[in-house]
């Protein structure tokens, strides 16, 4: 069993380009064989800026999820589930809002950066300004302790963790909590509790981060201590009350290399994609007709690598040696850049006929599709599920 869960969503935009590919899917098909993954349709996030047109959505939920499949994530490994499938992600967010702050909310980075690129849109609407509780809400519902961002979406974690910490502060000081902390020390066993208890007090006395994380690792191993001992433990371990909702944290992943092309990223708004199932004889025509250095007007003038759109993706697509073969060659006018481009053609094309082959599968019979993800659902809300049992016992909503 992985120590280590991971959650991860992408809104439903349809089909998926090779920048997704690139920034995103290649490294959930990484993940799925290293930690316990959970990935999701983010439906209901798509409505907090396409509110007006809904009918979009349906058909870009399931386009999006066999490009997924397509590209290598795999049901067998990873959850995959549609997040308006699983009604407790509302209910959760809808808890929180009675504890969040406003100000929290209106000072999110990203608040006012979307309103202004998205200014032809009304989107003073609660739910565009709740979007990042809601997003906390789809992590927390799930005790998610890796969740994969780029530099950018580095705020919203931390916002999350001020989510859980302010949740845990209000609610987490159940009666007795002190006393019920100690006898769930004594079920460590003797060595073990010694342990626990002088790592937790070189944490309290002396700051030292090393003996905290020592003492998670601890109880992390520990099989017999039930949910509640267990989040009491790491209550006790901070000094705090105890852990309802535990604190994720960001697992930076680079940001995608994949240029468009034009040379700039690659980008639906910029029309400049190539799509992960696209059609062979279109990929070959895009990058055939892919504008290159301006210099170049003849077959025999030299031109500057630095300079051609096509370059970046020799970047990503070609090795050492093909690389020098484009830098001397175009330098030299010792090839023409149809010459140039077409090792890009023959690399994009090797590494989509795989994922159209994958799709092929799910194209000729979509009822697999839906049966992926209705199981992924049922297994997403069983996860829910507990964690709504322990959020409405302490908030006093589970009337006997």
């Amino acid at each position: 069993m992985f120590a280590d869960r991971v959650l991860s969503g992408m809104r439903p935009t349809g089909n998926l380009h090779l920048g997704h590919y690139h920034g995103v899917l290649k490294n959930w098909v990484r993940m799925q064989h290293e930690y316990e993954c959970l990935f999701f349709v983010a439906d209901w996030h798509a409505l907090t800026t396409h509110y007006d047109t809904p009918q979009i959505i349906e058909q870009s939920v399931w386009d999006m999820v066999i490009d997924w499949l397509a590209a290598g994530v795999d049901p067998a490994h990873a959850t995959l589930f549609i997040q308006s499938r699983v009604p407790e992600h509302a209910e959760l967010h809808l808890l929180l809002s009675m504890i969040t702050p406003l100000g929290w909310l209106e000072r999110m980075p990203t608040y006012k950066d979307q309103q202004e690129k998205l200014s032809g849109k009304d989107l003073a609407t609660y739910g565009f300004l709740g979007y990042p509780l809601l997003q906390s809400a789809d992590i927390l519902i799930y005790r998610a302790t890796q969740v994969p961002v780029g530099e950018d979406q580095v705020p919203h974690i931390e916002f999350t963790r001020e989510i859980a910490r302010r949740f845990n502060h209000i609610y987490g000081r159940e009666p007795g909590f002190e006393e019920k902390a100690a006898a769930a020390v004594k079920k460590l066993g003797g060595k073990k509790a010694r342990l626990y208890t002088e790592l937790r007090t070189r944490f309290q006395e002396q700051g030292d981060e090393a003996a905290l994380e020592s003492a998670k690792a601890l109880l992390d191993e520990q099989q017999n201590l039930s949910h509640g001992d267990r989040e009491r433990l790491f209550g006790f371990l901070e000094g705090g009350g105890k852990m309802i909702l535990s604190e994720p944290q960001a697992m930076l992943t680079a940001a995608s290399k994949m240029p468009g092309l034009d040379g700039q990223k690659m980008s639906k708004s910029y029309n400049n994609t190539i799509s992960l199932r696209e059609d062979e004889a279109e990929v070959t025509k895009k990058i055939r007709t892919m504008p290159t250095d301006p210099a170049r007007i003849r077959r025999t003038d030299a031109g500057d690598p630095d300079k051609c759109p096509v370059w970046p993706l020799h970047l990503v697509y070609s090795g050492a040696d093909m690389q020098q073969w484009v830098q001397q060659g175009c330098r030299s006018a010792g090839i023409g850049c149809i010459e140039c481009k077409q090792p890009v053609i023959d690399a994009v094309l090797a590494e989509q006929r795989p994922m159209r082959e994958r799709a092929q599968v799910y194209l000729d019979d979509p009822t697999l599709v839906r049966n992926i993800i209705a199981d992924g659902c049922e297994k997403a809300r069983e996860l829910a599920r507990a964690t709504m049992r322990d959020v409405r016992e302490v908030m006093g909503l589970e009337y006997k």
